[in-house]
């Protein structure tokens, strides 16, 4: 809900505490300053930043010069912190005031930066203590994949498996040291090894066959290939019960065995798309791993069909985590595993694989991943193969791949509900603006009245230029159309202009008017009467007087 002037005044009134923190910024604000005080605030149960506000009281607008963009600066900080953070722009008589919007963190996270816990520290930030943060995690209960596993030794674990993640943690960090550290070296510095005792996160990313058989054999991924829906035995079927270091590369290789190619033209040119992308397929595999219950004793299963991936993990979504805002919060079940993963770079701690997951699916064409069939005790994810707008796809690459790397997931998710002639959600809307800058998209009206559509390109990578000027042009003529139908229904009445004005109530005035003026010089309406009570009637209830014969 926007911010009302009434609920400005009431916060300037308010002592800076936890939940509001003034800057005057006249000029400009450090960007990295702002990310801190995000971070701050989320970790103390969310609160505003306002600037362009002075900070002592009693407190006045003074204005700010500082993001003269807010939706590229709401789209940074949701980069950098992969959380929603709206950024409110208040035009005020006094001045511009910016109110950034943080929430809350949920149960059990805490939100960094860098790798850096803030908290506020009175008018400074200071670092979240060790036992903060400890008291945080255990919010929800226990990190599971932290507890060590009694009788487990480093015999449990695949040597080559240890080697390939001590490889990818020293690539991650361009840090060839690493390489020259001993296997309980290696594992003692990632926490896998907690005073020589092996923590299940060491199983499940490292174990061998026999050591998960017997210490947690619900770590396991079974993979099976239907042709169809129909019930009955899997076309293929492959049973993974070892580390995900030892199988992860296995298990793409026999999803892309039947990774058919989808073709399409463009000009003289033939272009190909997989079924299944690399990319998100090892994301949603990756999500699994990491976020599965591993306290339930079922497995994670892989199905794939000719055009479609499922991907089916015991434990339904952590606390506060739900399909609609899942690529906003993050809520890790297992941090030990998800820290030992992002160490070696295959995932990001800040949830951005889920994003990737559906920024690939707009880019391709693709319906969106989905969760639909997730309940209680697992979760549910669908990734769709099949290329439903070639047109789409061509028009995304003619947007150009620079541009592109610039947008946000709800960027790609704007232009993908614009594509379908879906309604967008107000988060979606905001990024509108920044979209028409970039040639994406064009906007038809004025005001409140204003409309979005997909800029003329896609109808030119379509051959249907006439397509976009039909669609163009279609609310147009229906409003005029809505509007003698109207005067048809008052007969020799006719109405006001503010009359008119309800039947196209998201119209400013002028433009109902230019649309009576229109008609009027086309000859289906006429004026009668000047001013206020002046009314528009149909030209065929026009009585001539003898002068005008």
């Amino acid at each position: 809900m926007p911010t009302s002037l009434e609920q400005l005044t009431h916060w300037l009134a308010e002592p800076e505490g936890l939940r509001l923190e003034f800057k005057e910024a006249k000029n400009r604000y450090d960007f990295e300053k702002l990310l801190q005080y995000c971070v701050a605030l989320a970790n103390e149960g969310g609160g505003k930043v306002i600037l362009g506000v002075t900070d002592r009281r009693p407190r006045r607008i003074v204005g700010t010069a500082a993001f003269d963009e807010p939706g590229r600066t709401e789209a940074g900080l949701h980069t950098r912190l992969s959380h929603r953070i709206p950024v409110e722009e208040l035009r005020l008589p006094e001045g511009r005031v910016l109110v950034v919007h943080v929430p809350g963190r949920l149960p059990g996270t805490a939100w960094q930066i860098d790798g850096c816990y803030f908290k506020r520290a009175g008018d400074d930030l200071a670092a979240l203590g060790d036992a903060e943060l400890k008291t945080i995690f255990a919010e929800t209960g226990p990190d599971f994949s932290a507890e060590t596993c009694p009788g487990a030794g480093l015999s449990d674990l695949s040597p080559a498996a240890v080697a390939l993640f001590r490889e990818r943690w020293a690539r991650k960090t361009g840090d060839d040291r690493k390489r020259q550290w001993a296997d309980t070296e290696t594992l003692t510095n990632a926490e896998l090894l907690i005073d020589g005792q092996l923590t299940y996160a060491a199983l499940i990313l490292l174990g061998t066959r026999a050591a998960l058989g017997r210490w947690l054999a619900q770590a396991e991924l079974v993979f099976e290939y239907r042709s169809s829906d129909a019930s009955g035995p899997a076309g293929d079927r492959e049973e993974y019960r070892e580390g995900f270091f030892v199988w992860q590369d296995a298990l793409w290789d026999k999803v892309n065995l039947r990774n058919e190619k989808q073709s399409y033209q463009d000009g003289l040119f033939r272009m190909d798309l997989l079924t299944f992308d690399e990319v998100p397929v090892r994301e949603a595999l990756l999500n699994a791993v990491a976020h599965r219950d591993y306290r339930l004793g079922g497995s994670v299963f892989v199905r794939q069909y000719p055009q479609r991936l499922e991907v089916v993990s015991p434990g339904g979504f952590p606390p506060g985590i739900t399909p609609a805002n899942v690529l906003d919060q993050q809520n890790p079940r297992n941090r030990r595993l998800a820290e030992a993963l992002a160490k070696c770079g295959l995932i990001e701690r800040s949830g951005q694989g889920m994003n990737l997951m559906f920024e690939t699916a707009v880019r391709q064409g693709k319906a969106l991943p989905s969760f639909a069939g997730t309940a209680a005790h697992e979760v549910r994810l669908s990734l769709d193969g099949k290329v439903s707008s070639p047109a789409f796809v061509r028009f995304m690459e003619r947007i150009g791949e620079q541009t592109l790397r610039s947008f946000s997931t709800d960027d790609f998710l704007a232009l993908d509900a614009l594509h379908r002639e879906q309604p967008l959600k107000d988060s979606l809307k905001e990024r509108l603006p920044g979209l028409v800058a970039a040639g994406a998209v064009e906007a038809v009206g004025r005001g409140k009245g204003t409309r979005y559509m997909l800029s003329k390109a896609l109808y030119a990578a379509l051959g249907a230029k006439g397509t976009h000027t039909r669609k163009k042009g279609l609310d147009h003529e229906t409003n005029k159309a809505l509007l003698l139908k109207h005067l048809s229904n008052q007969g020799q009445e006719g109405a006001p202009l503010a009359e008119l004005r309800q039947v196209l109530p998201a119209l400013p005035s002028s433009a109902v008017q230019s649309l009576m003026n229109e008609m009027r010089k086309d000859g289906s309406v006429f004026l009668e009467g000047q001013r206020r009570w002046a009314t528009w009637k149909l030209s065929a209830y026009r009585v001539y007087k003898v002068e005008d014969l």
